[in-house]
C-alpha cells in the first residue's frame, strides 16, 4: 500500500481524502494544518495522525503528499516535500507563478520523486473518447475550438476565506476555475503559440477577475475561443468543449462538461454515433477524478514512470492563464514561449 499524507486541511482536502480511501493499492496515513483545531478535526474524523507541523509528518513513512492549501503556498510546500524524497500531488494550479512551478519541477527531478497535477477532467469517459478521436485524426484539419465556463460563484463563496479571489494567493475564474478547460485544450489542441484576452472584475467584490474572454491561436495554426465567468446568475449554467473541423464537429457540455452534446464525423454512420454517445450518457463521470489521478499516482510509482498529468502539463496550463493575463493587462496579444 502507497501511504499518502495530506497538507491542507479545507474544503478540497475531503475530495483528496475520499479520493484515497476509494482508490486501490493507497491508504490515508497523516494529514497537517497550521490550525490546530482542523487537525484534530480531521485526526478525529478520519482516524489518522494530525500534525501542525510539515516538518513532523515528513519524518513519518508517508511516500505521497498531496498538497491541498492556497496556490500561493505550493512551491514552498512542495519543494519541501521533494526535498524530503516524498512524491508530490499538487491542487491545481500547480503555482501561481512560472518561476515558482519551475522551482517545484526542478526540485522533484533533483530528488527523483514523482510530482502529479490534479486535472481530473482528463479522466472523464467523454473526454476519453474525445482525446482518442483526436488522435485518430477522425476530425481532419482544425479550424477552431472553445472552452466556456458560464458558472456561478456568489459573494458567499469568495467570503469563505479571505484568500479567495485574491492575486496573491488564489487569482480569478482563469486561475481557479477555467485552468481546468485550459488544460483540456492544450491536451486535446496542442500547445499554444499567441493569445489575445479581455479580463474584468464586474460583479464579485474580489480583487481578481471574476469574468474573461480570450482568443488563442495554436501550433497547429487553428485558433480558439476561450470565454470563462464565476458572474453568472443563479447559478452554474454552462461548461463546454468543442471542436470543430474539416470532417467533424463535437460539444461536450452540461452544467459540468460530462455528455457529448453534439457529434457528427464524415463516414460514421448514426448508429456508430448514437451508441457513443449513450455509452458517455451512461456512465458520464466514470470513477471521480481525484480517484483517478491518485491511482495513477499509485501505478505510476510501482511501475516507475512518470503520472498521467506532469509538472510541466501543469505549467503549460499555468503559462496560458498568465499569458492571458498578461493579454488583458497590456492589451496587446502575448506570444507565449
Amino acid at each position: 500500500m502507497i501511504k499518502f499524507g495530506i497538507v491542507g486541511c479545507g474544503h478540497i482536502a475531503k475530495k483528496h481524502i475520499n479520493a484515497i480511501q476509494e482508490a486501490d493499492g493507497a491508504i490515508l496515513e497523516a494529514i497537517c494544518d497550521t490550525q490546530p483545531e482542523r487537525v484534530d478535526m480531521f485526526s478525529n474524523e478520519y482516524k489518522v495522525k494530525g500534525y501542525t507541523s510539515l516538518e513532523e509528518m515528513l519524518q513519518t513513512d508517508v511516500d505521497v503528499v498531496n498538497i491541498c492549501t492556497p496556490s500561493g503556498f505550493h512551491a514552498d510546500i512542495a519543494v519541501q516535500i521533494a526535498n524530503a524524497k516524498k512524491h508530490v500531488i499538487v491542487e491545481k494550479p500547480i503555482a501561481l507563478t512560472l518561476e515558482d512551478t519551475d522551482k517545484i519541477i526542478h526540485a522533484c527531478d533533483e530528488n527523483n520523486v514523482k510530482l502529479a497535477v490534479v486535472h481530473p477532467n482528463r479522466f472523464r469517459p467523454a473526454f476519453v473518447e474525445l482525446k482518442e478521436l483526436v488522435q485518430n485524426g477522425v476530425f481532419g484539419k482544425i479550424s477552431h475550438s472553445n472552452a466556456t465556463v458560464r458558472w456561478n460563484r456568489n459573494q458567499e463563496y469568495y467570503d469563505q476565506a479571505p484568500w479567495r479571489g485574491t492575486k496573491s494567493l488564489d487569482g480569478g475564474v482563469l486561475m481557479n476555475q477555467a485552468v481546468h478547460n485550459l488544460d483540456l485544450l492544450i491536451w486535446l489542441m496542442g500547445d499554444v503559440k499567441e493569445v489575445y484576452s479581455m479580463a474584468a472584475t464586474r460583479v464579485r467584490d474580489i480583487e481578481a477577475e471574476d469574468v474573461s474572454t480570450g482568443l488563442a491561436r495554436f501550433e497547429d495554426g487553428s485558433l480558439g475561443v476561450i470565454e470563462a465567468a464565476t458572474t453568472i446568475y443563479p447559478k452554474n449554467y454552462e461548461e463546454s468543449i468543442s471542436i470543430f473541423g474539416e470532417k467533424g464537429t463535437v460539444k461536450i457540455s452540461g452544467a459540468n462538461a460530462i455528455h457529448i452534446e453534439h457529434l457528427t464525423i464524415e463516414g460514421m454512420d448514426e448508429a456508430e454515433t448514437e451508441r457513443l454517445i449513450e455509452k458517455i450518457k451512461n456512465d458520464p463521470w466514470g470513477k471521480p477524478g481525484h480517484q483517478c489521478i491518485i491511482e495513477d499516482m499509485v501505478q505510476a510509482i510501482n511501475e516507475d514512470r512518470e503520472p498521467i498529468v506532469t509538472g510541466m502539463d501543469g505549467r503549460k496550463a499555468l503559462e496560458l492563464v498568465l499569458s492571458l493575463y498578461d493579454s488583458a493587462e497590456q492589451n496587446k496579444p502575448i506570444i507565449l514561449s
